[in-house]
């Protein structure tokens, strides 16, 4: 018996740290973009005001700017932020899940790395939305497919300028408040 009982809980144990080291990879996707910094930004906020459903641009942070401004020495990234108001507004109107308004506007982050190479994170929303019942995870399943297409990419069309200055957000380095162009 209690080699049973042994047995059960290393299995247990086994799962949880499977889990442990799976989660970061379920919750955010990491993909490796085509183009460069500006141009992979230049992008997908092209797509995020043509995706439809509310869509609007609300931020581009510099978050590496106020570490190389302390002196550290950093790769680029930027941070995109968006918000549909079509999306927003059901879980913001209830109570019991209005406390998700912190991951409000959705950022899409992306930054270079030491290989070189630039990436593209987002967060899983459609996993993070089940989380949260029938409601948030139905706003969040289509948020999902709205970020799929924000990461479409056609290399046929030639590439649109970056856009820096947006509501909340003074130039692409600003680090203030936000949310004008949406949440």
């Amino acid at each position: 018996m209690l080699k049973i009982i042994g047995g059960f809980v290393a299995g247990l144990a086994v799962f949880a740290v499977l889990a442990w080291n799976m989660a970061s990879s379920l919750m955010f996707t990491e993909t490796v973009s085509p183009f460069g910094l500006e141009e992979t930004v230049a992008r997908i906020q092209e797509n995020i005001q043509n995706t439809g459903n509310g869509w609007a641009l609300s931020g581009l942070r510099n978050p590496a700017r106020a570490v190389q401004t302390d002196g550290g020495n950093v790769l680029p990234v930027l941070m995109i932020e968006a918000c549909s108001t079509e999306y927003s507004k059901p879980i913001l109107k209830e109570d019991t899940v209005r406390f998700l308004s912190i991951l409000m506007p959705c950022k899409i982050s992306v930054y270079k790395k030491n290989d070189g190479k630039i990436y593209i994170a987002t967060m899983n929303a459609g996993l993070m939305g089940k989380m949260f019942g029938p409601l948030v995870g139905e706003v969040m399943a289509k948020v999902a497919e709205d970020q799929k297409k924000f990461l479409m990419f056609d290399p046929s069309k030639p590439a649109p300028r970056m856009i820096e200055g947006m509501p909340g957000a003074g130039a692409a380095g600003g680090s203030g408040g936000g949310g004008g162009g949406g949440c």
